[in-house]
């Protein structure tokens, strides 16, 4: 893997004059790890694998260096009048991780006076304004893969000249089930162009596309856990009793802002309206919202106008809501992969944050899990008023113990779900 010593501001790194402008007015003033290892590789034209925490300043990385080779080739190229090109495509899992990567690439490029443009599309808005936007063609593209394909379906943007392929959050798009689409996608990329792949883990789906991808990449592996910025704390509670606790929390610390995850869409609204019911407004985001609905809410939210939000799991990954106080994990997350994606929404870029899970003894057994997989170990905390008991805790515990094999059987193996865990039980 890459190391290398940060460097002390973004001018050792290479970027042209107008992209520092305006790192000056956005008050980055040094470059992070990821940034500095990634941004030089990229200006050299390598293709390059990457992981790295969530908040680690992944989008600038690939976003400068993109930036610049446009806005350099462009100078020195004569117009080609070709139509509806694209020249860099970052293709992204979510409509929110989307629209946030080219606001992030629009800001960027501020002082190159329109010269860039960029384009984002993506499902659950209308079709023929994104066809509008991309008339002419257009030099940066950020795309989730569904709408992209019934875009070129259309006509309205062809891949064939293509010189740079982002994909960030790779196993995200594949958990999400894009494979398929981003099979057909790759099929209509140039053979020789610049590959960068992101993804904050890495499944065996996506170690066979970075073999199938990449041509001799650069590496970078920067994830780890920085305890002096995310405090993870564990609340242990009654069955029944999460949202009392979950009350009584906001109440008593009154965060700035908090976000609240739960498992489903219809648990979104049943717990704001229980909260509802103990004084405390919270607004809710999930899928079932339409994309118009989903976008006010998280303006609103990034903008402080809302003090809870109770989401799925499309908020665990792509939104960056600048120094979010703490994360709580109403529900624990289905794959463990999932937690650190969910409490990497506080404690961004340096910022201190809290992340709490607040478990019944029903999660007690799944936490474990999550635990092991994370290689974390928490210390299991109470609060006054919301002691456990431990008897119908205990007893629970005792039950849902899997009965002893009968003689004979001790060669047998546990069949084991389709995550590979042969005690995964929740």
């Amino acid at each position: 893997m890459t190391t290398t010593t940060t460097p002390a501001n973004f001018a050792e790194l290479g970027l042209i004059q107008p992209l520092l402008a305006r790192l000056t007015e956005l008050e980055y003033q040094q470059p992070t790890p990821i940034q500095a290892q990634v941004i030089p590789s990229v200006l050299a034209g390598r293709d390059l694998i990457a992981g790295a925490n969530t908040g680690s300043g992944k989008t600038a990385a690939f976003a400068l260096p993109l930036l610049e080779y446009v806005f350099t080739q462009k100078q020195s190229e004569k117009p080609s009048g070709k139509g509806n090109y694209v020249t860099g495509l970052i293709l992204v899992p979510t409509r929110e991780l989307a629209k946030q990567v080219s606001d992030s690439i629009k800001s960027y490029a501020t002082h190159f006076n329109g010269a860039v443009k960029t384009v984002a599309v993506f499902g659950g808005v209308s079709a023929n304004t994104q066809m509008l936007a991309l008339r002419g063609g257009t030099d940066i593209l950020v795309a989730t893969p569904g709408r992209l394909l019934d875009l070129i379906s259309s006509n309205a943007i062809k891949l064939d000249k293509v010189k740079t392929l982002v994909l960030d959050e790779a196993d995200r798009m594949l958990s999400l089930g894009f494979t398929e689409e981003l099979s057909a996608l790759l099929g209509l990329l140039p053979k020789q162009k610049q590959t960068l792949l992101f993804s904050a883990t890495f499944p065996e789906q996506v170690q066979t596309l970075t073999q199938e991808l990449l041509i001799d990449p650069v590496e970078v592996q920067l994830q780890s856990t920085d305890a002096s910025t995310l405090v993870q704390r564990v609340f242990t509670v009654n069955k029944g009793e999460k949202t009392a606790l979950l009350a009584h929390l906001i109440h008593q610390h009154q965060w700035r802002q908090a976000l609240i995850f739960v498992n489903a869409k219809n648990s979104c609204e049943h717990l704001a309206d229980k909260l509802h019911k103990r004084g405390i407004i919270a607004e809710v985001f999930h899928g079932d919202k339409g994309q118009g609905a989903r976008t006010r809410v998280l303006e609103a939210f990034k903008a402080g106008e809302i003090d809870v939000l109770i989401a799925t799991d499309i908020a665990a990954r792509g939104l960056d809501i600048e120094k979010l106080p703490v994360v709580i994990n109403f529900d624990l997350p289905r794959s463990p992969s999932d937690y650190m994606h969910r409490i990497g929404r506080s404690g961004r870029a340096g910022e201190v944050g809290l992340a709490l899970s607040l478990i019944d003894y029903e999660d007690y057994h799944h936490f474990k899990i999550i635990e092991k997989k994370n290689k974390i170990r928490l210390d299991r905390e109470q609060v006054e008023g919301f002691e456990v008991d431990e008897a119908a805790a205990e007893a629970y515990l005792a039950a849902s113990k899997p009965m002893a094999k009968p003689a004979g059987t001790g060669k047998k193996k546990r069949k084991k779900n389709a995550a590979g865990n042969s005690d995964y039980w929740l």
